[in-house]
């Protein structure tokens, strides 16, 4: 497939153009015109660029790309990574809220989904456009039956702050650092926020306004969005391009 083909599908996919984002949204690096296989990951880094040319891949989609809001600098760490793309010509393209916020391979979207939640509604107001997603369960559940589905497909080291309600019927979720959006969650009502990182200041609200939060870590609510864009470009250009995962975990 062309390049240039593949951006275009994306571009429209994501609806990358209808974001005000601090990432340059898109495609952030330029390799060969030609793409027979494309791999996906959660951070552009040189972890990911390594195995990427090890897979022999043309391209990295990433939800966390290299530059956001530009390049002040070609020297040092960006110096390094920019020449490891461009000398085996690898093309590099990010999405982040556009990918944190679509209903369907979103990652919001997907960590309800997880549940078997379908999302209903929008909230967690960042930049002046709702990123997370909240809905209800089709039968209530214990927090502890939540938490063992979230360690057993998600991540095995949660951070569980239990000051609501054991039984839980409405979940609202917004990944990565999404603790803003806590005193949203409360306003509106959830039994359960989750988000990914743990944030200190977000003890005490909880507590003092008796809702449950669990953090499931930055980069593992992260990697929902990019496997389930995975799929939708594995299904769109099929027996044309070769996808792939590539797992790098912070532990965060």
């Amino acid at each position: 497939m062309k390049l240039e083909e593949i951006v275009q599908f994306l571009d429209d996919f994501l609806g990358i153009r209808e974001w005000e984002d601090k990432s340059n949204n898109g495609l952030q690096v330029e390799g060969k015109g030609d793409v027979r296989k494309i791999v996906f990951a959660v951070d552009a880094c040189m972890d990911v660029f390594v195995e990427a040319k090890k897979r022999n891949a043309d391209m990295i989609i990433v939800h966390h790309g290299l530059i956001w809001g530009g390049i002040d600098y070609v020297k040092g760490i960006v110096k390094k990574r920019l020449k490891f793309l461009l000398d085996n010509e690898i093309s590099l393209y990010a999405a982040h809220l556009p990918l944190d916020a679509h209903p369907r391979v979103g990652n919001n979207a997907q960590l309800l989904r997880l549940l078997e939640i379908e999302p209903e509604e929008q909230f967690g107001t960042y930049k002046g456009k709702p990123i997370g997603f909240y809905g209800k369960l089709e039968h209530s559940m214990k927090l502890n039956e939540i938490v063992e589905i979230l360690r057993n497909r998600l991540n095995e080291h949660l951070v569980i702050l239990d000051f609501g309600s054991d039984v839980i019927e409405k979940v609202g979720a917004v990944s990565g650092k999404g603790a803003f959006a806590l005193t949203e969650a409360i306003e509106i009502g959830l039994d359960l926020f989750i988000t990914g990182e743990a944030e200190h200041g977000a003890y005490h609200l909880a507590k003092e306004n008796g809702i449950n939060v669990i953090f499931a870590g930055h980069y593992a609510t992260e990697t929902l969005g990019v496997k389930a864009l995975m799929n939708i470009v594995r299904e769109e250009f099929a027996g044309e391009i070769e996808v792939e995962f590539i797992d790098v975990p912070t532990g965060l």
